[in-house]
């Protein structure tokens, strides 16, 4: 599969995108003092876990998509 110059950049942009906002929440989500993450005990709740999972699959799936942007930008570049 051949990407194009401006699919290639968009996943590159996209990959990058999702590590700088999931990052932001995550430290977020560590610092959160509502109550919602951490019970009064300071033990992690259930919305903490869940949200912690969707941060990393996330940044999994930001990675993975991010790598195949600068495959295809690699690829275009040597043209």
């Amino acid at each position: 599969m051949k990407l194009s110059r401006r699919v290639s950049w968009f996943l590159l942009a996209f990959g990058v995108w999702s590590w700088v906002i999931w990052v932001t929440f995550a430290k977020n989500l560590w610092k959160d003092g509502s109550g919602l993450a951490f019970d009064d005990a300071g033990d992690p709740t259930a919305y903490f876990w869940v949200h912690l999972a969707l941060a990393v699959t996330s940044f999994l799936l930001g990675t993975a998509v991010g790598v195949i942007g600068l495959r295809g930008v690699r690829a275009n570049a040597d043209k």
